[in-house]
């Protein structure tokens, strides 16, 4: 239901002369329902129709998802011929009152300024370590211990559960939409299709495994992992949903162990195989997740495409990102995620 009486409130303030509010509902479908608005005037009745979606399914989980498409009709009802017109987009408040965010043509996130150093400097020092040191163990344990408190929250929604399966292959920030900003001649349409085709059959095997719905950062990776000192860690940057996979956050900062690592030496070795290694065993002992190598494919292959794009990474070697694919092909026919066996995903 809508708050009527909000309704009512913002009436009154936007449309000057209105002496009266009547607010019926006209009826539900299977996304939403639809509000008669009465509104007497000095000039006589006039008649209005609010709309509202529900909250689960279609992509309509989250209420930016719904702002998203109610955003999007104000802008473009006007521009089809014979298209009834959209006058407003109205935001209920967390106080109950009701207000106007149509009319924009962008629209800014504002935040607070932090200070302390991005991951990425750490995993640039480890190129020159044959081991890791007492600073960079710590700094793994702090996020595997991050990552196991937030993914012990749980959710019982297999709609969500399934929404991540999806936009992790069809959403235009992950795997199809990273691949296609790739310049053309990057990587054969075919391969690119091999790896998508890989990706969903995983999906589909996922789908059952829907009890493990957590909440998730999103985008658990380097750049969004700020450290103060070892053990004070404080994120950026959380996207696409709160809730969903937590092999999703885990491939985020996975990736980057055998990114950095192909890019300097073409393989996984050093302090950057040990990190791996101790990033995989500190999340399964603190999480008590012994299910996550058998879940990471599809996660893997969208972050495989993240750290090949030159679009990101222009610096990256033909031969280094040949086998990026390559680990993206060979863990998406594997049946589980061997860590201390990743270099045979390479080759």
């Amino acid at each position: 239901m809508i708050n009527e009486e909000a309704i009512k409130a913002y009436v009154l303030k936007e449309f000057p002369g209105t002496l009266h509010v009547v607010i019926r509902k006209l009826g539900s479908g299977v996304q939403g329902s639809g509000f008669l608005v009465e509104m007497q005037t000095d000039e006589g009745l006039q008649s209005y129709v609010i709309k509202s979606l529900l909250p689960e399914g279609f992509g309509h989980d989250y209420p930016s998802d719904r702002a998203a498409v109610f955003l999007q009709d104000l802008d473009e009802y006007a521009n089809l011929p014979n298209h009834v017109k959209a006058v407003d987009v109205l935001a209920e408040m967390a106080d109950g009152t009701v207000k106007s965010i149509g009319g924009g043509k962008e629209y800014y996130l504002m935040m607070e300024k932090v200070e302390g150093r991005d991951y990425f400097h750490d995993l640039k020092g480890f190129v020159g370590k044959k081991a890791l040191d007492n600073d960079d163990r710590e700094k793994i344990a702090a996020m595997t211990s991050y990552l196991a408190k937030i993914h012990a929250v749980k959710k019982a929604s297999k709609t969500l559960y399934w929404r991540k399966l999806r936009d992790t292959v069809g959403h235009g920030e992950c795997l199809m939409g990273v691949f296609d900003i790739y310049p053309d001649g990057t990587l054969p349409y075919e391969e690119m299709a091999r790896i998508i085709k890989g990706a969903v059959d995983w999906i589909y095997r996922l789908k059952p495994r829907f009890a493990r719905l957590s909440q998730i950062h999103g985008d658990f990776h380097p750049g969004n992992i700020w450290f103060r000192d070892s053990r004070d860690i404080i994120l950026l940057d959380r996207s696409r949903g709160p809730w969903g996979e937590p092999a999703d956050d885990v491939t985020a900062l996975a990736i980057n162990y055998i990114f950095f690592s192909v890019k300097a030496h073409g393989d996984v070795r050093g302090a950057y195989l040990e990190g791996l290694k101790r990033f995989f065993n500190d999340y399964i002992t603190a999480a008590d997740d012994n299910e996550i190598t058998g879940v990471v494919a599809p996660f893997f292959a969208f972050r495989a495409a993240v750290v090949a794009n030159p679009v990101f990474y222009p610096e990256l070697g033909a031969d280094a990102r040949q086998r990026i694919f390559r680990f993206a092909e060979n863990v998406l026919s594997a049946d589980r995620f061997e860590v201390a066996g990743v270099n045979t995903y390479l080759s």
